[in-house]
């Protein structure tokens, strides 16, 4: 072996590791073009037997973007904005009405003992005509008022992060839980959640990640600390208490103080 075939394999490594992992680079769409060049060249001039090279690029796309490009391109999903009865149960009944599609976010936080605003977006069944149609309808009939919002820019672009707000709900606790993601996870997150307190907020979003993360405000009066003690021992799934955290006092407390800052 040559001085050159052994430095090269250590090199493409370097390479990708310096790209991937410190730069977090990765390829720009962009670099299609050249591959789909190449290939159509082969193609066209029946080549065979020979090594070919498409030079691509990176330096305009990191993770960051990507992230942006895989939420503006899936046109998969769709949002809705759902007003529900402010009282235990309706919550899940919401849910209960668009599974087994699959939710992707689902956003909502107390504001008055009357209606509750909720923002939920899930993918509608491919093979089944008018999916999306059918699922408004039957929320509608449960007594469900939505508005789709899926081509609204304000509620997509702005909205979808700032749902729900500072709320001054009396007894509130505040957990973060992490659940393994796949199909149904949240659903089964939903019904462990099987309590006789009230959700007061409930933030979720689908990032393709191995884990689901889920934030939770739960109303529990002083009287219901051994009981709450006793679910979140028995709940198996991971969890952190955030009540303390300042950031939840200054952004979703409408009492917002600078404790523990």
């Amino acid at each position: 072996m040559s001085q050159r075939e052994e430095i090269l394999p250590s090199c493409l490594f370097l390479i990708s590791y310096v790209s991937l992992s410190y730069r977090r680079v990765v390829l720009e769409p962009a670099g299609a073009l050249a591959v789909a060049g190449m290939k159509k060249y082969v193609e066209e001039n029946e080549i065979t037997g020979k090594t070919f090279v498409a030079i691509t690029s990176g330096a305009n796309m990191d993770f960051d973007r990507l992230r942006f490009v895989s939420e503006r391109a899936d046109g998969s999903e769709r949002t809705l904005a759902v007003t529900i009865p402010e009282s235990p149960g309706s919550f899940r009944a919401l849910y209960s009405l668009i599974w087994p599609r699959n939710v992707t976010e689902f956003s909502y936080r107390y504001e008055s003992e009357g209606d509750a605003h909720v923002l939920i977006s899930f993918q509608p069944v491919l093979s089944i005509e008018n999916d999306f149609d059918g699922v408004m309808s039957s929320l509608q009939e449960n007594g469900f008022s939505c508005l789709d919002v899926s081509q609204n820019e304000l509620a997509k672009g702005h909205v979808r992060h700032l749902a729900g707000g500072r709320s001054s709900v009396p007894h509130e606790r505040l957990f973060r839980f992490d659940f393994p993601e796949s199909p149904g996870a949240l659903q089964r997150f939903l019904l462990s959640l099987d309590i006789v307190w009230n959700v007061s907020l409930f933030h979720y979003r689908n990032h393709g990640d191995d884990f689901g993360r889920v934030l939770v405000g739960i109303q529990v009066p002083e009287a219901g600390e051994k009981d709450l003690g006793r679910f979140l021992d028995t709940l198996g799934y991971k969890y952190a208490e955030e009540t303390d955290n300042p950031i939840y006092h200054l952004f979703l407390r409408a009492d917002a103080s600078t404790k523990n800052m």
